[in-house]
């Protein structure tokens, strides 16, 4: 068993305790696979924002934060070696979720009080084409230990931390009337 191997079946085990802890929430099942997505709800504390369809991310808002299952995404990426195909493979599990995610605001009791969605990744490429908006945080100490936080995630998903310098800290921001609009399953049937 590598160092990879060992440090995964680690985190494995310790998972459902994080997840116990964190009061994230799975968000449910898109065609008969758990949802990559854990979310909970959060009172945004940063800089104010406003998206490009207008909603006004300011301090005190109340956002869903979306956490990647990463265990899960790194399990069934492992094993692939060319990166280009793991960035796809990993999009696709995202872009399948994002209509789990539709439902559970929809469904969620403070649906009405939620502005939008909100997660934070050193590795934004594609999410564009997913429709969040990226931001980088302002607060350079904040910047530096969030990274901190995600460089085992880096080290399990990648070959190598020479690359780990060059990714900034990024808020991945998107509007409650987007991901509706794109991903609710009353959209997609019209």
């Amino acid at each position: 068993m590598g160092i990879r191997s060992t440090l995964l079946w680690i985190w494995k085990l310790f998972d459902p305790l994080f997840y116990l802890f964190s009061r994230l929430h799975y968000i449910g099942d898109v065609n008969n696979k758990p949802s990559v997505f854990r979310v909970r709800l959060t009172k945004y504390k940063g800089k104010k924002y406003i998206l490009s369809d207008g909603t006004k991310i300011d301090k005190n808002d109340l956002l869903l934060k979306i956490h990647l299952h990463n265990v899960r995404i790194i399990a069934e990426i492992g094993k692939i070696k060319n990166d280009l195909k793991r960035a796809k493979l990993t999009y696709r599990l995202v872009l399948h979720s994002m209509p789990a995610l539709a439902s559970y605001l929809k469904e969620h009791p403070d649906e009405k009080k939620i502005i939008g969605i909100i997660g934070i990744t050193s590795l934004d490429r594609g999410v564009k084409a997913l429709g969040f908006e990226c931001f980088r945080p302002k607060s350079r100490i904040y910047r530096f230990f969030k990274k901190l936080g995600q460089l085992p995630i880096y080290v399990l998903s990648n070959s190598s931390l020479r690359n780990f310098q060059k990714y900034h800290l990024t808020y991945l921001f998107l509007s409650k009337e987007t991901l509706y609009s794109r991903y609710s399953q009353d959209s997609s049937e019209k």
